[in-house]
């Protein structure tokens, strides 16, 4: 895993890619299409990797920067699960405190683009490895685990 210093790195997300990434979903959703969180996360991170979202994280080896941190522009890459045995990827937009993020993403409420969304680390040794969502404003779901967080720029 290699990691590059805050100076390789582009600040944040794109507010312009994102915007263009939530037009492509409306347009995508008013034809009747289904929004999916792979293209989104691919259209708002500028990382391209191809795939169901649960191969991204072994697909960015040697190809993109991984971290166990997050950091705004990162993608999130969450593990499979019984529950969601595609993965999942989202898009950090902001960091909060050491274990609360905002993330950007789609399809965690089906075929729609959620903004801002807090995620809380619940892991044991403070590693991001376990996550909750929280999906609405009170309430946090399920635990769910996080292979890591893909970095925009090349590893």
């Amino acid at each position: 895993m290699s990691f590059a210093s805050a100076q390789e790195r582009p600040e944040g997300v794109d507010p312009a890619r994102r915007d263009s990434a939530v037009s492509l979903a409306r347009e995508l959703r008013a034809r009747g299409g289904r929004v999916w969180c792979v293209p989104f996360a691919r259209n708002v991170s500028g990382i391209d990797l191809q795939g169901n979202a649960g191969t991204w994280w072994s697909k960015a080896s040697g190809r993109y920067a991984r971290s166990h941190r997050p950091e705004p522009g990162a993608v999130m890459a969450f593990s499979p699960t019984r529950k969601m045995p595609m993965g999942h990827v989202a898009v950090v937009s902001a960091v909060v405190s050491p274990r609360e993020i905002k993330i950007d993403h789609a399809n965690w409420q089906r075929n729609r683009v959620s903004l801002g969304m807090t995620v809380h680390d619940v892991s044991k040794n403070n590693d991001w490895s376990q996550v909750r969502v929280m999906s609405q404003e009170s309430a946090a779901g399920r635990v769910y685990p996080v292979s890591g967080f893909i970095l925009k720029d090349r590893g």
